[in-house]
């Protein structure tokens, strides 16, 4: 059984300060997952790198669905999502640590085109509508706040599905809803929220979306950024875990029962 659950992304393939770690297949009525378990700082930690060690999952072919039923399956008593993002507005500057408060993901849709929900079979016992007013426990992003240094604290992030980019006409209209976007978040949320998961989303700025800026950011300042990303976010959930505090949940699940 685990304490806190952590999912990961893009250039971050490992916990540093995860000790005593257990590679685990774990395997759901969505597929198998695998998690990798272990301590920090006292607390019994889950962790999946969302696309597997180097990167060998891209996006549309993560499967959301098993890897939270896994981590519920599991007692997960709260959720940490990290995310490296494009920057919609040019006003943001490049790698500041972002605690997002809502999310912009209308199409509810999986990669696959599947409507996002753990709800795939007719009379299924715990069926149920997710009812919510914002997306992320406030009780974690006061403990991630008090855990990062100046961290943006308002920011909607926009999810899309990839794994292309997007093009500069949809930068353009996602940028009226949101400040941020990448393309694997969006899903571990609202699926998090169904299984009465609390759970907390934090991003890192590393390069500004299509048509953001005349100049497009170079890759090799893409790079660096997702290095530094990895050092930013390490340090950050070394002090969160340290400190963390279980979440009540905050949403409701209407259920037909």
């Amino acid at each position: 059984m685990i304490e806190l659950a952590i999912i990961s992304g893009t250039g971050f393939y490992d916990l540093p300060g995860l000790e005593s770690v257990e590679e685990l297949r774990v395997d759901t009525k969505f597929g198998d997952a695998r998690v990798s378990i272990g301590e920090m700082k006292g607390k019994k930690i889950g962790h999946i790198a969302r696309h597997g060690r180097k990167h060998i999952i891209l996006p549309n072919l993560i499967n959301y669905r098993a890897n939270l039923q896994a981590l519920k399956n599991m007692g997960a008593k709260a959720l940490l999502l990290t995310t490296v993002c494009g920057v919609l507005k040019p006003e943001i500057p490049l790698c500041r640590l972002v605690v997002f408060d809502d999310i912009y993901f209308p199409e509810n849709r999986l990669p696959g085109g599947e409507a996002c929900t753990i709800y795939d079979e007719i009379g299924e016992k715990a069926r149920g509508h997710y009812i919510f007013q914002k997306p992320f426990s406030d009780e974690l992003r006061r403990q991630m706040i008090e855990a990062a240094d100046d961290p943006i604290t308002q920011a909607t992030y926009a999810y899309v599905t990839g794994p292309r980019f997007n093009s500069q006409a949809e930068i353009r209209m996602l940028s009226t809803y949101a400040s941020f976007v990448s393309q694997t978040a969006g899903p571990e949320v609202i699926l998090a929220g169904e299984l009465e998961i609390p759970c907390v989303l934090i991003g890192f700025g590393v390069d500004y979306a299509n048509g953001v800026q005349e100049t497009p950011t170079p890759i090799s300042i893409l790079r660096e950024n997702l290095k530094k990303s990895k050092t930013v976010f390490s340090r950050v959930i070394t002090k969160f875990v340290e400190n963390f505090r279980e979440p009540g949940y905050d949403g409701f699940v209407y259920r037909f029962e």
